[in-house]
């Protein structure tokens, strides 16, 4: 699809009440391959949020009493229209967030399979009825939704973290107003627009576009009105977020920054851990939450799994997402640019050796090449922080529970990676580290299916499967005595 057919498919305005409303100023979304300008979007204000708070309050009672099953539809509905027109969606990710077309499609594949999966578990909500053992009293248990919800999505994948959090909030009878990260609003205005399209009504869900995050957002997490807060980005925003939550102590769910451990064991397939590292590192150019952040190699396969990681990321094409060929974008801004090379520079500094990448190609964009790390010392920045790009740090380890202490010092816990065919081997290490998720022998293993989230720093709460639609509903217990 065109680039202009993309632009004269997205709406402009802010979203609230089912209008498209217009505003005084506006903000520039960028093509991080380019380093133009894409389009201009409509900057929300504090009246604005207000007005959006409010829309989504007073539809809140009639979508609650909406029939599980029309809600279901909804969702159906909007599954359809987004798989239809899924070259839009693809192509408006590329153009705004950077990452190859390819993997645009995947996340346009993904990201609408919260709306099917949630459709589904939209009828599925049940109480219970049982006699109390010792009083005999009826005890009659309901779910309920806990009401209106103010969602804030990361820029990494603006679809998917879109529907994830939206379509259980629908399928659980709740209302919402959402934000998006005002580096790629774009997807989530042609989200809204085919929610409107498949039939959602007035005020069920809203959108603000800005780049004054804290100014539009206090008004609502500041209004007694709000039940729900949702968020997904870094763990300091998170914590000033839950700060600002506890005034009202509303119900949220946190999904935040990871510092993932990729464990390569003794008895590791290197053919599976060298592809499921690259899954893991390079999926989305790096810039997930759920990439590998850190490669712990056992001492006796280090050399060879370096080498050979090393050789596949050195032959991924780099370039603009839209060409075709292309397996590795640029990251989504300077400041992007700037943290990864300052932590890569940081590493270097410390003694580590660069094996491929390490520099930035001539021309526009914000690119760097995929690089990979080794001799790096557990105190370099890379191994703390999270790194959001294309670079592969690699240590080694010469027991199990060094690699298990290695994985597990840091204050993150939402994904890890562990590749080992000795099952008796992985098992002892899966079972002890401090992580949400574990990858066994697979360097993807996000899937709408599975419950999504992390412990310690990383966040509360999950998103997706069953667990998902919980986040959204509360439990009234009714005590019936005959």
């Amino acid at each position: 699809m065109s680039v202009d057919a993309v632009l004269a498919a997205l709406p402009h305005g802010q979203f609230i009440g089912g209008t498209w409303r217009p505003s005084e100023d506006s903000f520039a979304v960028l093509n991080p391959a380019t380093e133009e300008v894409i389009t201009r979007v409509a900057e929300a204000t504090p009246q604005d949020a207000r007005a959006a708070l409010d829309a989504a309050c007073d539809a809140a009672r009639g979508w609650a009493d909406t029939a599980p099953r029309e809600r279901a539809e909804v969702l159906r509905r909007t599954f359809d229209l987004v798989v239809e027109r899924r070259d839009l969606f693809a192509t408006c990710m590329t153009m705004e967030m950077g990452k190859p077309l390819p993997e645009a499609y995947g996340e346009v594949a993904y990201g609408a399979e919260f709306l099917r999966w949630f459709s589904e578990e939209a009828v599925r909500i049940e109480g219970r009825f049982s006699i109390a053992p010792s009083s005999g009293q009826r005890v009659l248990t309901m779910k309920q939704p806990v009401g209106p919800v103010y969602a804030i999505t990361p820029w990494n994948f603006p679809l998917a973290m879109g529907t994830r959090k939206l379509a259980p909030a629908i399928a659980a009878g709740c209302t919402a107003v959402i934000k998006p990260a005002h580096e790629t609003p774009l997807t989530t205005l042609l989200f809204l627009q085919a929610l409107q399209d498949a039939g959602l009504p007035a005020g069920v869900v809203n959108c603000l576009t800005s780049t004054h995050s804290a100014a539009v957002s206090e008004p609502i997490i500041t209004d007694p009105r709000l039940r729900k807060l949702t968020f997904t980005g870094s763990t300091a925003v998170g914590k000033i977020l839950l700060r600002q939550a506890a005034d009202h102590v509303l119900k949220t769910s946190m999904e935040l920054g990871g510092n993932a451990p990729f464990l390569v064991l003794p008895s590791a397939d290197l053919d599976k851990a060298v592809q499921g590292a690259l899954d893991a590192k390079m999926r989305n150019i790096g810039e997930a939450c759920t990439a590998a952040n850190r490669m712990y190699v056992h001492e006796s396969l280090a050399a060879e799994f370096s080498a050979r990681l090393a050789e596949k990321m050195a032959a991924l094409p780099i370039g603009n997402g839209l060409d075709d060929g292309v397996r590795v974008g640029p990251l989504v801004s300077p400041q992007q640019l700037a943290t990864v090379t300052d932590l890569l520079g940081d590493a270097v500094e410390r003694g580590a050796r660069i094996v491929t990448g390490g520099a930035r190609p001539e021309g526009p964009g914000y690119f760097l090449q995929p690089t990979v790390l080794t001799g790096v010392p557990t105190d370099a920045r890379v191994f703390r922080e999270e790194i959001f790009g294309p670079v592969a740090p690699i240590a080694t380890f010469a027991t199990l529970d060094e690699a298990i202490a290695l994985a597990n010092a840091t204050e993150f816990g939402l994904m890890a990676y562990v590749f080992g065919e000795n099952i008796s081997e992985a098992a002892y290490v899966v079972e002890r580290l401090e992580s949400g998720m574990v990858g066994l022998n697979s360097g993807v293993i996000s899937d709408p299916a599975a419950p999504f989230g992390g412990v310690k720093e990383s966040g509360l709460g999950r998103e997706g499967s069953h667990e998902g639609i919980e986040e959204y509903l509360e439990t009234k217990y009714v005590g019936i005595r005959l």
